[in-house]
Formats: C-alpha cells, structure tokens, sequence
C-alpha cells in the first residue's frame, strides 16, 4: 500500500473511540482524515458511513475506520458505495482476515460492543494485515457489483 492516508468517521454514539483510534493510528504514522462529529448530539451513522466510504472509493484515502454503536449499522451504509469491502470486527483474527481474504479496505467497530484496549487491538490487526491475492482475489471478485 503505497498511500498512508486514512479516513475515520462515526455517529454520535462512537466519539470517544473514534478519537482514541485517531490518535493511535496517527501515532502509527498514518495521515488521518478525521470527518467523525465533534458534538455528542444524535446524528445519523448512514451519512457518516457513507461519506467514509466515498472517501475511500475515490482513492482520496487508502483505508477506513468507521465506527457506531455497534458497528452494524454504518457498516452497511459503506457496503453500499462501490468498492467498498467492510467488516464489522470484535476481535483481532476477524480484522487480520477480512484483510488478507477480503482485502477490505474499511473496518467497522462497534463503541458499545468493545472497550478501547481491545477497539486499539482491533486496529493494528487490520493495519498490519495485507491482502493475500490467489484463491482470495477470485472470490472478492464474485463479491463485486456486475458493472452498470
């Protein structure tokens, strides 16, 4: 991967996370677009989803992280941009393989669901994992929208 450059967003439910995963990503040398609320009033997780993952698609960042409070919700929000391959992951085998067997380029992590020790863990096992191609890339390509 060349670009280190990394989109995070969530809903109102997520902020603290969000900001602790920020800083742990930036402090891994990662340039982290923070487009996530600032303000603990109710906000809706399918725009911010979205607006990751159009991020992303575009290529403006490599990478996304996208919480919520469980982390379903704005995953399906992203899943709906083209291009986009999110996971919801609760531990750090589940975020290691949906990036060597999916090449997801977005994680989704539920605020509610894990605490902050485990959220960080989470993050370094997807950031750390790459793509592993072959037999993966044949499926992930079956998993792809047919072209309009």
């Amino acid at each position: 991967m060349t670009s280190k450059r990394i989109v995070l967003s969530s809903d109102h439910a997520a902020i603290e996370l969000r900001q602790a995963v920020a800083a742990h990503v930036a402090s891994r040398g990662w340039d982290v677009v923070d487009i996530g609320p600032t303000t603990p009033e109710s906000t809706h997780y399918p725009l911010h989803g979205q607006a990751a993952a159009e991020r992303v698609a575009s290529g403006d960042c490599a990478l996304g992280i996208i919480l919520c409070g469980t982390g379903q919700g704005i995953m399906m929000a992203a899943n709906k941009v083209p291009g986009i391959r999110c996971g919801v992951c609760s531990d750090t085998f589940s975020a290691r393989m949906i990036r060597m067997h999916n090449d997801a380029n977005i994680l989704s992590i539920g605020a509610r669901v894990v605490g902050e020790g485990l959220a960080l863990d989470i993050v370094d096992a997807f950031l750390d994992a790459e793509f592993e191609g072959g037999r993966h890339a044949t499926r992930v390509a079956m998993i792809e929208p047919a072209p309009a």
